[in-house]
């Protein structure tokens, strides 16, 4: 569904990515992975349409991506909430700009909210919430917008170990089924490897795909404590110390 194809970008006479061919399929999460200034944050610009490749192409469902394409979502690391809005009004707000019409602006909220496990939090605003209660409030105003795409830039990298996995869970549990394709940038190797279906190694600068890795076992029940879990990881490690020497 998503494809980066063959693609480079550049700061001025600073090259951040080279030939980067990366996809990502219906329903599907993948991982990025590397290490910092490879790229990952540009690639996600691209992805995004909010920077232009100087080479190669994007395409989202066959079609470039363009600024604004209200079939990509971004979820960053500082979450974006408003401190003015409640709980509510911050999940609400991107279809109230989009004049979603009341009922079904309503209905969606109060159903994203409740996927995310915030139902009794409605009227809080964010000083109220723990880090990760903000983050949720985050993906669920993502998913309101129902994006065909959605991309997040290191979006767990604030919280505590246990807050990070419960997170991941519950990403995986609100979007089972809808059909959206994620592309998660991260820094941990044991997210990209628990979260992503497909994870992309990463190296160099600028940035280039040393590696893909396909995982089956993805998201499962007590993945992150089975044999399978850990060689991945390792393979992971062997591509990223690779990357580096190369």
């Amino acid at each position: 569904m998503l494809e980066l194809i063959e693609c480079s970008a550049s700061y001025g006479a600073w090259p951040a990515l080279s030939c980067v061919t990366v996809r990502a399929n219906t329903g599907e999460t993948a991982s990025i992975l590397g290490p910092s200034g490879c790229g990952k944050s540009t690639l996600l610009m691209l992805a995004a349409g909010l920077k232009r490749p100087s080479a190669g192409a994007v395409r989202l469902d066959g079609s470039p991506v363009a600024p604004g394409d209200r079939r990509v979502g971004l979820i960053l690391q500082q979450y974006g909430l408003f401190p003015w809005l409640t709980v509510r009004d911050n999940v609400e707000l991107g279809l109230k700009i989009r004049r979603v019409p009341e009922e079904e602006r309503r209905g969606r909220t109060a159903r994203e909210i409740s996927g995310v496990g915030l139902e009794g939090l409605e009227h809080r605003f964010p000083r109220q919430l723990s880090g990760g209660q903000q983050q949720r409030v985050a993906i669920a105003r993502a998913f309101a917008l129902e994006p065909r795409l959605l991309l997040m830039d290191e979006p767990f990298s604030a919280l505590d170990a246990l807050s990070r996995e419960q997170l991941q869970d519950d990403l995986l549990g609100a979007a089972s089924g809808r059909g959206t394709a994620i592309l998660l940038v991260t820094h941990s190797i044991e997210e990209a490897v628990y979260l992503g279906r497909v994870i992309w190694v990463m190296a160099g600068s600028p940035g280039r795909i040393v590696g893909r890795l396909s995982n089956p076992h993805q998201g499962t029940p007590g993945y992150r404590q089975r044999p399978e879990f850990l060689g991945l990881c390792g393979d992971v490690r062997s591509l990223l110390a690779r990357g580096r020497v190369g």
